[in-house]
């Protein structure tokens, strides 16, 4: 029989990146949804489809992720992010559904220089970060058979994400200002995408959260010039500090995940950041 899965938030980045994996995982019948079809945030809406479907496992990648927006959009962030996880890991609870849920390097303050752990204690510094602490609490508080996958620095060939701002800028400017003292790891988000397929094709049941992001430390700077140089760009980057580009919410300056679990438990090679930059720019291309 046919593993049967739910990828919530569809239309965004990883979501996309599942259903370009999919051919690759031929024992399953995938169904997604986004928020016009499954609004996460009412329970009767997601029992319902939970109820009638008969789940193996759900992949919820649906969330509200402007960080920016957050600080003045709370109820928003915290109705997505913790509400509905909620609402999620109850339905999940009772339809005997496995859970893996997205969270994110924001759970974290950013004052060390040390790759965060799995153990390390979260300590979120804007409303982001703590809604989606919140959700994390509502998957561990009611569901046992969950995994939480915490990245960061989501980025692809689908929707808005730095990859595509930097390109775009490309074409119209020659100057451009990029913060250099943030400091963490893009995450190619079909990396990410071919690594969740790969649990529960493996279904070791070894529950718990779990760091994924790709190999390697960098700044935002670092990455915009990497980026500027497969494409062959002439365009000059400066590199500038968080304190002259002043933004609503404050951001981690160093978020840096440890992936020695994940890659342990689940037998997970993981690439180097730039070597999947060059084929996510490859596919851009194509």
């Amino acid at each position: 029989m046919k593993t049967k899965i739910l990828v919530t938030g569809a239309n965004g980045q990883l979501a996309q990146c599942i259903k370009d994996l999919e051919p690759n995982f031929l024992d399953s019948i995938i169904s997604y949804k986004n928020s016009s079809n499954l609004d996460i945030t009412n329970s009767d809406q997601v029992n319902t489809i939970f109820k009638k479907n008969n789940f193996d496992w759900c992949i919820n990648c649906a969330a509200y992720t402007n960080v920016e927006k957050a600080e003045t959009e709370k109820d928003k962030a915290f109705d997505v992010n913790h509400l509905g996880v909620k609402n999620i890991a109850l339905a999940c609870r009772d339809n005997n559904t496995k859970l893996i849920h997205i969270s994110t390097d924001f759970v974290f303050d950013g004052m060390t220089s040390k790759a965060y752990t799995e153990n390390d204690e979260p300590n979120p510094i804007n409303v982001y970060g703590l809604s989606k602490l919140k959700g994390e609490k509502e998957v561990q508080s009611f569901l046992k058979e969950n995994y939480i996958i915490r990245t960061s620095w989501l980025y692809s060939e689908y929707r808005n994400n730095f990859l595509k701002t930097i390109l775009k800028l490309s074409e119209t400017k020659s100057e451009i200002n990029v913060v250099s003292d943030q400091i963490g790891t893009p995450t190619y988000a079909r990396d990410l995408a071919d690594a969740i397929l790969k649990i529960i094709k493996t279904d070791t049941c070894e529950y718990g959260i779990y760091n994924y992001s790709n190999q390697g430390e960098i700044s935002w700077y670092e990455f915009a010039t990497a980026i500027l140089k497969i494409i062959n760009s002439n365009i000059t980057v400066k590199p500038i500090l968080s304190s002259n580009y002043p933004t609503h919410a404050l951001r981690p300056k160093f978020s840096v995940l440890d992936k020695t679990k994940i890659k342990n438990t689940f037998n997970i090679s993981i690439p180097y950041w730039k070597d999947s930059l060059g084929i996510a720019i490859k596919r851009l291309d194509g």
